[in-house]
């Protein structure tokens, strides 16, 4: 299932990109007060919430996705009060947002360098109840807010809610080894999640939205924590497990509420796939280590379950005629091997530290 495609912008004459004009047209104000209550504001005043998009990025190579992403955001059937762009790290990319699109909030992200700094830059000066976040190379489909902040009026006790996220491969489908319980490796909705709106542990942070007052009142994103380089960290694992230890509130994964993750060529390569499996391993390791009563469960369930059944299936299908169901089952047992590694090399590192 794929994204709805946003409508068609004006586009200026010099760059072919949306005018500024035509993609906001609201002015940023300065920033409202955090509510200091855990209560949601808008659920206080009675009134339905507003919601501050917050998108991060980091390099001008992905200027085209910056803007697909801004064109989704604003495009919704339900506004956003406004739209921030989060930059890390990079003045140049900074200036040119702020030339081309004077009507977009650019704040800088002072902290560590990484995605979790980013965020937390753009959050902290929103002024919505609702933070909602995407990522610049990540594009929303027409509902995505109407869905997301559905979720949060509806079931009063969840803090946070997520959504679907589709794989934008190159070619517009997945390489035929590709085993779909991996597509976690993509950052994108993967065999063994549910089908239907459920309380889950974590969401994504590229297809996220929290109560702002919330996510202030933990921190936001561990800073230095997350996707950095070769580094995968988990940050959203992390912030969701932490903020449901300190608020006693669940987590809502909405499926309609859905985003396409655009994946360059490189990321549909096997040599990707098995880097890829290798840091989640390592990151899930750090996860484990840090002390905030965190358990895989989640993770063991995939692995014991969702993962070997897929492997099974595969196989099956060699009878049906399918000759790639094999190499996605070899992929699949390769991926788990790659995975564990990275996890016990990430407890030695973190035992070696701790030494």
């Amino acid at each position: 299932m794929s994204a709805e495609q946003p409508q068609a912008q004006p586009r200026t004459p010099a760059t072919g990109m949306p005018s500024a004009t035509a993609l906001l047209s609201r002015p940023a104000g300065p920033p409202a007060p955090v509510p200091s209550a855990g209560t949601a504001a808008a659920h206080e005043a009675g009134r339905e919430p507003t919601v501050s998009v917050v998108i991060a990025c980091y390099t001008e190579a992905r200027w085209d996705g910056l803007v697909a992403a801004l064109r989704s955001a604003v495009d919704q059937e339900r506004p956003p009060l406004e739209v921030i762009v989060a930059v890390d790290h990079a003045p140049a990319l900074l200036a040119r947002i702020e030339r081309e699109f004077p009507q977009v909030r650019v704040v800088a992200n002072t902290a560590s360098p990484g995605a979790s700094g980013t965020r937390n830059a753009g959050a902290a000066v929103a002024r919505g109840d609702v933070v909602a976040f995407l990522d610049d190379d990540t594009r929303a489909s027409r509902a995505w807010l109407t869905h997301l902040v559905r979720g949060l009026e509806e079931v009063p006790d969840a803090v946070g809610v997520g959504g679907r996220v589709g794989a934008g491969w190159p070619d517009g489908t997945a390489p035929r080894w590709f085993p779909p319980e991996f597509l976690w490796v993509v950052g994108a909705t993967y065999e063994g999640m549910p089908r239907t709106r459920s309380q889950v542990r974590n969401v994504w942070s590229e297809n996220m939205a929290v109560w702002r007052a919330e996510f202030a009142r933990v921190g936001g994103f561990r800073d230095g924590f997350g996707k950095l380089g070769s580094s995968s960290r988990p940050e959203d694992t992390e912030l969701c497990i932490r903020i449901t230890g300190r608020t006693g509130r669940t987590w809502l994964y909405v499926p309609d509420a859905e985003i396409v993750h655009d994946l360059p060529a490189e990321r549909a390569t096997w040599s990707f796939f098995v880097r890829r499996c290798h840091a989640e391993g390592r990151g899930k390791a750090e996860i484990a280590a840090l002390d905030e009563g965190t358990a895989l469960g989640d993770e063991r369930s995939h692995v014991l379950v969702a993962i070997p059944r897929g492997m099974l299936r595969d196989l099956g299908r060699l009878c049906a005629g399918d000759v790639w169901g094999p190499a996605r089952a070899a992929t699949a047992g390769i991926g788990l091997v790659a995975a564990g590694w990275g996890f016990l090399v990430g407890r030695l590192a973190l035992l070696r530290h701790r030494g």
